[in-house]
């Protein structure tokens, strides 16, 4: 196995780690846009893991299952997704905390 699974392999743990992050936030919130990100999510993680198969278990065809891999984070990415940050921290933003909906609705807006 090259260093190009090792590649593949972070980078479907990071389309991963994005898709849960977004599931997390629809579940705090309930927004659509993050509500349709959570179910592509699931679609761009199984396209990184094709990649991921294709670029460990081939020699031939590395550079096309590092291509699914690059284009399932680039569609991740692509995904319109509301605003729910206003001052957090990175390690927020990161992990994901954001506040509930009932929160939200009960906190002045100015």
């Amino acid at each position: 196995m090259s260093y190009l699974a090792y590649v593949a392999g972070f980078g479907v743990a990071v389309v991963t780690f994005l898709w849960l992050r977004d599931l997390r936030i629809f579940y705090r919130t309930g927004l659509s846009g993050y509500r349709k990100a959570a179910y592509r999510g699931v679609l761009y993680t199984a396209l990184a893991l094709l990649g991921y198969f294709i670029t460990s278990l081939t020699e031939d065809w590395v550079f096309l299952g590092l291509g699914l891999v690059l284009a399932a984070l680039y569609l991740q990415g692509r995904v319109e997704r509301e605003r729910v940050w206003r001052n957090e921290g990175t390690i927020q933003r990161f992990f994901g905390s954001v506040e509930r909906t009932k929160d939200m609705s009960s906190r002045k807006r100015p």
